[in-house]
């Protein structure tokens, strides 16, 4: 019985990792690019709707209290390439909390 129980745990383990990984990667391929947002801004994404009827742009707290349950939100190009380094560049908030420096 204990065999039988420990069996069936990893293939239930196993099953749900495979779905988790299988909807990881549907939800980054199923939008073209020319219908990801522009950088700093997010997209709601509705399920079973054309490309052309989508909701528009808009910002990104917006988008993630609006969406409704049969949607994704799509986070535009916010990260920063590897290669471009920028000196202007500012620390988040609590990187300044901590590294201020004075006393």
């Amino acid at each position: 019985m204990k065999l039988r129980t420990t069996l069936m745990t990893i293939v239930c383990t196993a099953g749900l990792a495979s779905m988790a990984q299988a909807q990881k990667s549907q939800a980054s391929d199923t939008v073209a690019k020319e219908y990801r947002p522009p950088k700093g801004m997010c997209r709601i994404w509705l399920d079973r709707v054309p490309p052309k009827q989508q909701p528009a742009p808009t910002d990104c707290p917006t988008a993630v209290r609006n969406k409704p349950s049969n949607a994704k939100v799509i986070f535009g190009d916010d990260y920063k390439e590897k290669g471009d380094k920028d000196p202007k560049r500012e620390l988040p908030f609590f990187k300044k909390f901590i590294d201020s420096g004075k006393p």
